[in-house]
């Protein structure tokens, strides 16, 4: 495997991130409407860093 490879490469599965936020206001997040790290102009599923993980963990490929 060449240094230049990432995880990205292997796994492709809701690898498409909206942009981050540089400040306030944030987008609340779709399941637990705590505030997101992307702006709340972004139109499209935002989760918070917790739900963020949860949803990776959940999804994740176990090959």
């Amino acid at each position: 495997m060449s240094d230049d490879v990432t995880d990205r490469d292997y796994c492709l599965v809701g690898t498409d991130r909206p942009p981050k936020a540089d400040g306030p206001p944030y987008a609340a997040c779709v399941q637990c409407q705590e505030p997101t790290e992307y702006p709340e102009s972004y139109k499209g599923i935002t989760l918070c860093p917790v739900c963020e993980w949860r949803e990776a963990e959940r999804t994740s490929c176990s090959g």
